[in-house]
């Protein structure tokens, strides 16, 4: 190699190494800089992911308590230790707990959880035989019953002598609901009246 080869490859090696001693002071300067924000970046970080993982950690706790008490009332209905459990555990198994309470019972309750309301709504209006109620019930598209409901008010129409509108009230039913076969034997029935 010639001198001035020489010459040119120690300037390269001068510039790459300054210019990595320039980006080392640079980034030295911005660190000490901004010291406290990414120390309390980093720290905030850190208590988030231990928050989330106590939280988790918590919840699964409180899961496990309420189930346990759960079954402690489907063995004894009337054990309040564990219903007190669920009722801070979890507010919507609690309300399961008083409705299976009630049942046993054969009371009637106001409860929040939406299918079990219109569970002892449905209950309800069979007991007391009200049509207009289970007319209600089936009015709505999302209820579980729906068509149980609609052969229900059929069969009490029937059991008043209003066939014809039984017969109507039948014909609501869809042929893929599992109510079918129940409306086509009353639907037999009616044929005579």
């Amino acid at each position: 190699m010639s001198i001035k080869e020489n010459v040119d490859y120690v300037k390269s090696e001068l510039t790459s190494e300054e210019k990595f001693l320039e980006n080392f002071v640079k980034g030295e300067r911005f660190f000490k800089k901004y010291k406290t924000l990414i120390i309390a970046f980093i720290v905030i970080i850190v208590i988030g992911i231990i928050a989330f993982f106590i939280k988790n950690n918590i919840a699964e706790s409180n899961k496990i308590e309420a189930n346990i008490a759960f079954n402690k009332v489907l063995e004894n209905s009337k054990d309040s230790k564990a219903l007190e459990v669920l009722k801070d555990k979890n507010p919507q198994l609690y309300n399961v707990a008083l409705f299976l309470q009630a049942q046993d019972e054969g009371k009637a309750i106001d409860i929040n959880v939406p299918m079990l309301k219109e569970l002892a709504k449905y209950q309800t209006a069979l007991t007391n035989n009200d049509i207009a109620q289970l007319d209600n019930l089936s009015m709505q598209n999302d209820f579980l019953l729906k068509e149980f409901a609609i052969f229900n008010k059929a069969l009490l129409l029937t059991n008043e002598g209003k066939f014809n509108e039984a017969k109507t009230t039948l014909a609501l039913i869809p042929q893929t609901s599992k109510a079918f076969e129940l409306a086509k034997l009353l639907n037999h029935y009616l044929l005579t009246k």
